[in-house]
């Protein structure tokens, strides 16, 4: 039986390498889309529903795990979720993170005995999803370990006081009066009980910045404090809405953050 894949790799010649490589190793495998760019690749995943995903981690535009993550958040509950093999030039150190999570790998350049392991593997995954119904609570769970993975780029400092500038004046807002911060473009909203605010860096690069116990993310657009949640509704789907003390809109928690909201 065929089976529907997506790639996703800047590099052309890889790209190209990789797929031929495919086609030994795996020649039931359809390669549906082949993408240089983390946007087009869940563009066309979402469009496409292939059963595995291989995810170039540094690519243009999106990274490969920040297009898992909105995988994650955008995939339709009732289809199975696709199996995600990342393509890698990190070090041997990085990789083992990845390989304690039992999310599969490739090393560029892909060497041809790795990756007709990694076909067997998928193979092997496929056909448990077939018995059991699908695997996304694993890939939940493998998602959120590998995003709450500490960077080495990460700063040691915490913000305590937000900068935001508004023509020739800058807003001093501190960080307790913060109720939640949304991803805007290339801005990011600094949301406080009763203003507004934007500040020209993404959400990525102010999330090491934050103080993890204090602000959670709760959607890869959104983080919020958590003081200022007031309850949480969970859905069937497996996403959760919240309600909050200080403003009236009402956010929304994706299934890969629905664990944070347990009760005690």
């Amino acid at each position: 039986m065929n089976v529907r894949a997506l790639i996703a790799e800047d590099e052309p010649l890889l790209l190209e390498s990789l797929r031929a490589e495919l086609k030994t190793a795996w020649p039931e495998l359809d390669v549906v889309a082949a993408v240089a760019d983390g946007d087009s690749a869940l563009q066309q995943a979402l469009q496409q529903r292939p059963a595995v995903c291989f995810l170039d981690i540094r690519m243009p535009g999106a990274s490969g795990l920040e297009v898992a993550q909105a995988l994650a958040e955008d995939w339709p509950a009732a289809e199975p979720f696709p199996l995600l093999v990342f393509i890698s030039a990190y070090d041997q150190y990085a990789l083992q993170a990845f390989e304690a999570q039992a999310v599969d790998y490739l090393v560029k350049p892909v060497n041809p005995e790795r990756l007709a392991a990694c076909a067997q593997r998928l193979r092997a995954r496929l056909s448990e999803r077939a018995a059991s119904g699908g695997p996304l609570p694993q890939t939940l769970e493998q998602l959120r370990a590998l995003l709450a993975a500490p960077t080495r780029d990460a700063p040691a400092g915490r913000l305590e006081v937000i900068q935001a500038s508004s023509g020739n004046t800058v807003h001093m807002v501190p960080i307790d009066e913060v109720v939640y911060f949304e991803a805007a473009d290339k801005y990011v909203r600094v949301v406080t009980a009763d203003k507004e605010h934007l500040i020209r860096m993404s959400l990525k690069d102010l999330l090491p910045q934050l103080d993890a116990q204090r602000f959670w993310q709760v959607h890869r657009g959104t983080v919020v404090r958590a003081r200022s949640i007031a309850s949480a509704l969970r859905h069937e789907s497996g996403k959760v809405t919240l309600t909050l003390r200080e403003r009236p809109e009402r956010l929304t928690a994706s299934r890969l953050y629905a664990h944070l909201f347990k009760g005690m």
